[in-house]
């Protein structure tokens, strides 16, 4: 069978394939740690499991309207308006079966053979990969470590071109960790003003796991909010994950090309799923507040650990990763192991310390690897000890 060449357009996430490789080395009996999780370590909050309890019971178990129920669009607007001070109706909403599609969605309803799409590096491996599925032109703009990882305004302006599209970006930041000021979006804003042509896609789904503060959007500035398609959803803020729930702000124009495009596809998500979300979107956050204190209190200990390694690192001010340059171990090797570049040092690192991490190359950003630390402290500190064994045996 002649399969169709979009497939040759678009790579397996390595996210998802480390964490395959970890769960066939678990099948043969190995303890395999995994530094790989993209998801909290956390169970869903009792009160939103028992809001999911009661729509089973109230027998919601029919579709749902494709764009979503109307009065968890309200929950959205309302949440928008408390926590980012941002005024949205329910037309300009829509939610999808988790942030990923709502990404795809917007992709698909911007972007045509042959469009730009300026994306600064390191960034989640599908924004490039879903671009490509649509013919798009990713463009990859290398940011610094030194500047913590965040594009300037100087080298967001040298990316445009006549044919750019959109902009893709999220903060806080896959994998970096790092997150963008008020001022620092501004900076870009007054870029965007130029040309107005651009799109500019917000992945805000780390939203609340913030350890320097208030949390800013690039759509609080009035005369680009049009322009701007903030994405959020339920799995990172609120442990969530397998509930399948993201959601998209914007533009009604925009909103109506999505809900048009996922209409064949998946029409909404789950009735159960969508009742859970009112309750978690418009409750307290304290159950959200205490898994942020303890990333952090993980996150302290990890930058210590980090030490030991012997590698550079930004510290993260957001998420649940660190993203070391580890490009000193490049060359090294132990015995019949070479390590010529990080997708070698991942692999080493599980076949011979059993630690399951992700390589930078998928970023965007080939000489680092990316850590998580959405792991018990004790995972984390025996992960660590392993590794630092490990590579130390490389000369």
């Amino acid at each position: 069978m002649e399969l169709s060449s979009r497939l040759m357009r678009f790579n397996e996430p390595e996210t998802l394939k480390m964490a395959k490789l970890g769960r066939e080395l678990r099948a043969q009996g190995i303890d395999v740690i995994d530094l790989s999780l993209g998801e909290p370590d956390f169970d869903t909050p009792e009160h939103i499991k028992e809001a999911a309890e009661k729509a089973v019971e109230a027998n919601y178990s029919h579709y749902t309207p494709v764009a979503g129920y109307l009065d968890l669009r309200e929950a959205i607007c309302t949440k928008l308006k408390r926590d980012n001070n941002l005024d949205y109706k329910p037309e300009n909403i829509i939610v999808s079966t988790g942030a990923k599609q709502s990404i795809a969605n917007l992709v698909m309803a911007l972007v045509d053979t042959g469009d730009e799409v300026i994306i600064p590096t390191p960034y989640w491996v599908t924004y490039s990969e879903i671009v490509r599925m649509n013919e798009g032109e990713p463009i990859l703009v290398k940011t610094s470590i030194e500047n913590g990882y965040k594009i300037t305004p100087q080298e967001l302006e040298a990316a445009i071109t006549p044919r750019t599209k959109l902009f893709m970006f999220s903060s806080p930041n896959n994998p970096s960790g790092c997150v963008y000021s008020q001022a620092e979006l501004a900076g870009l804003a007054e870029v965007f003003k130029k040309h107005p042509r651009i799109y500019i896609m917000s992945d805000e789904i780390y939203e609340y796991i913030n350890f320097v503060g208030g949390h800013q959007s690039i759509a609080q500035f009035d005369f680009l909010k049009d322009r701007v398609g903030v994405i959020n959803g339920l799995s990172k803020g609120y442990a969530m994950t397998g509930y399948r729930l993201g959601y998209l702000a914007a533009e009604t124009t925009i909103i109506k090309a999505c809900e048009k495009l996922q209409g064949q596809i998946t029409s909404g998500p789950t009735a159960v799923t969508q009742r859970a979300a009112i309750t978690a979107l418009t409750s307290p956050l304290d159950s959200t507040h205490v898994m942020v204190a303890e990333f952090k209190r993980r996150k302290e200990r990890v930058m210590e650990l980090l030490k030991q390694l012997g590698v550079q690192c930004s510290e993260p001010d957001g998420a649940f990763y660190v993203f070391p340059v580890i490009s000193s171990y490049f060359g090294k090797r132990d015995g019949d192991d070479v390590i010529n570049n990080a997708d070698e040092l991942c692999m080493y690192l599980l076949n011979k310390a059993h630690v399951s991490t992700v390589t930078g190359r998928a970023f965007g950003e080939p000489e680092c690897i990316r850590i998580s630390f959405a792991n018990s402290m004790e995972k984390i500190e025996e992960g660590y000890k392993r590794m630092i064994e490990a590579l130390s045996r490389l000369s």
